[in-house]
């Protein structure tokens, strides 16, 4: 009997040292922190072959430069790109996606940050749907073209 109260007593104990939350921890971090405009960019309907580059915005709003040491796309369809200095505190950065719309159908990607940043790694998502394009409005289009 005296064990089972003991465990409980050490449980409810521990409850409440790990109560603290990650917003009340970031508030005393010294290191960098993200704060992302969106973590999901949705193309919406997409034409096929249209361009695929989209751009997540964030910024440093922690105490120390955040340093991207690597940015990795869910598949070989999606080519993220990392900006190559250091972001300052109070500063912004980008992470570059382009998506390769020549694939038809819906779709929904991860693009994977590691940093130094309190989220050491941060997974931003992108989705949407590739619609076909049609050869004869392919055709029209060329013509219109032609014709300029």
């Amino acid at each position: 009997m005296k064990n089972i109260l003991l465990v409980l007593f050490v449980g409810a104990l521990s409850l409440n040292i790990n109560a603290q939350t990650k917003e009340e921890i970031k508030k005393d971090y010294t290191g960098p922190i993200f704060q992302f405009e969106n973590d999901v960019i949705d193309y919406g309907e997409i034409a096929q072959n249209s361009d695929g580059n989209r751009i997540f915005k964030f910024k440093n709003v922690g105490k120390s430069p955040i340093i991207i040491s690597q940015v990795k796309g869910s598949c070989g369809c999606t080519v993220p790109t990392k900006p190559e200095e250091p972001i300052m505190p109070g500063k912004t950065g980008e992470i570059k996606v382009k998506y390769e719309t020549n694939r038809i159908g819906p779709f929904s990607k991860t693009v994977t940050i590691t940093s130094n940043a309190f989220e050491s790694k941060k997974v931003l998502r992108i989705k949407g749907r590739v619609l076909e394009t049609k050869n004869d409005e392919l055709q029209k289009k060329k013509s219109i073209v032609s014709e300029n």
